[in-house]
């Protein structure tokens, strides 16, 4: 059995269909009909909900974290001990809420298809931030699509919403809701099942290795934001899957004075601080990694051990020499990252295996980190190329080269005749120049609708004469981010 919160209701569920999508069960199981299927595949933000979970605040007391997540990608078996608020929840007493009194206020709804989305997102950002922040408003509403209104109503709205903080019925309901989630909190594993298909929700990292050890059959969900495509775009049917999201053990952050280790289940959210702390690059790209609803429900873990060529974070981890440590069992194992990935959707990880964590090296003086992302639009959208370089750079001479890309091959993978060009070489245009084209012996990318295969290779090249030009005059600015 499952229990949470929908809006203000407590739910237990325990024959409900584990395929089910939070989308589907408000809709057709809830007769909550205010959240759309837009796309069903995480682009459109129409079916935008919050997302209530325990935390505690700086002063270590009870607090609740609010954040905004795509329904159409969220299995029903991921709300477990959590409050789910839907658009319906949000109007009290026969008032508006603020925002969406703000929408109203700024014309920010036309056909009003979207308009539920964007409230939500709105919701969210109102709880998360401290004042109106244009910057901030574009992120929070950057995975919500609208075709008929424009963007600017919308934006307004947040400013008016956002200048200043508002107090709703969740802020005074705030002490009564962490009371009820508290005596719902997940205390042994719990399961959903329908009959012909279960979903398990273990709480430790050793119940996780014993149940993936005795169904190896069973597909991890972690986010699911990949995973959850497989049912709404390919009309697969998961019959058994293990949800992660409760292991408390693979969701920490730990420094050490070597590395980062970050549990496989953290999400992109929580990574930022910490990898943006060591790699500011890192921490600008996840900014990219597409829209504020995917990184809070998408894990780094998740996107490695989907094996995607066009993941964004590998190249990253590759060029930082990252580790993966990998569970099954009892047993564990490291491997570097590069090795992890062997052919297309095709990696290292054996049966009943699973990604523990990722070992991330702490940043070093005498090595220059810099990551690129090209993509059709800024933000929520897919890399065409993706380019991570870590060089060390002594007295002119590069003594140390790690260079990987995704979208240029069916893993992403190093390229090591690129690197190979620049070892020992001074640091200069004819080096660069002459490593450019050792990137046509590293990479025969394809073409497909994303871009063309010279389209990629000259990206590619480019993009590492990007990366000499930042080092050589770091005060001409060569990102596009710097003028939006």
């Amino acid at each position: 059995m499952i229990q949470f919160l929908v809006n203000q209701e407590l739910r237990s569920e325990h024959a409900l269909d584990p395929n089910m999508t939070v989308l589907q069960y408000l809709r057709e199981q809830l007769g909550k009909p205010g959240t759309k299927e837009g796309c069903a595949s995480g682009d459109c933000g129409a079916c935008t909900v919050v997302i209530g979970e325990l935390t505690q605040d700086d002063a270590g007391n009870d607090a609740l974290r609010y954040r905004s997540l795509n329904s159409c990608l969220t299995f029903v078996s991921s709300l477990h001990g959590k409050q789910l608020i839907s658009v319906e929840g949000l109007k009290h007493q026969g008032q508006l809420h603020s925002v969406q009194q703000a929408m109203a206020d700024c014309h920010g709804s036309q056909c009003g298809f979207c308009t539920p989305g964007f409230v939500m997102s709105l919701f969210a950002l109102q709880k998360n931030s401290q004042g109106a922040d244009v910057h901030q408003a574009q992120e929070a509403l950057a995975g919500n699509l609208c075709r008929c209104t424009g963007y600017r109503p919308i934006l307004d709205a947040a400013r008016q919403s956002c200048r200043q903080p508002c107090h709703d019925q969740f802020d005074a309901q705030q002490a009564q809701t962490i009371a009820r989630l508290k005596a719902i909190a997940p205390s042994q594993t719990g399961e959903l099942n329908s009959g012909d298909k279960r979903c398990l929700v273990p709480l430790t990292v050793a119940d996780l290795a014993e149940l993936y050890s005795s169904h190896p059959e069973a597909r991890l969900l972690a986010g699911g934001t990949d995973l959850a495509l497989e049912v709404t775009q390919m009309h697969k049917t998961l019959p058994v899957m293990i949800y992660v999201g409760h292991v408390a053990e693979l969701k920490r952050i730990e420094q050490t004075a070597t590395h980062l280790e970050i549990g496989a289940a953290t999400p992109l959210t929580d990574c930022y601080q910490a990898l943006n702390a060591q790699y500011p690059d890192f921490g600008a790209l996840l900014h990219r990694f597409a829209s504020l609803q995917i990184r809070n429900q998408g894990t780094l873990g998740g996107n490695i051990g989907n094996a995607s060529p066009i993941g964004d974070s590998p190249p990253l981890l590759i060029a930082l020499d990252a580790q993966v440590v990998l569970r099954q069992g009892e047993r564990q194992r490291t491997m570097p990252l590069e090795a992890y990935f062997i052919d297309y959707r095709i990696t290292a990880r054996q049966d009943s295996e699973f990604i523990e964590k990722i070992l991330v090296p702490l940043a070093r003086h005498d090595w220059t980190f810099r990551a690129y992302k090209v993509s059709k639009r800024l933000d929520d959208d897919i890399s065409a190329v993706c380019a991570a370089f870590n060089l060390s750079i002594e007295h002119g001479v590069v003594n140390g080269a790690r260079i990987a890309f995704g979208g240029m091959a069916a893993i992403p993978k190093r390229a090591r005749a690129c690197e190979a060009a620049l070892l020992g070489q001074p640091w200069n245009k004819a080096s660069v120049e002459r490593a450019c084209q050792a990137l046509a012996e590293d990479f025969t990318p394809l073409s497909d609708f994303r871009a063309s295969q010279q389209y990629r290779l000259l990206t590619a090249q480019n993009l590492l004469r990007k990366y000499f030009i930042e080092q050589q005059t770091p005060h001409i600015e060569t990102r596009v981010t710097a003028y939006v």
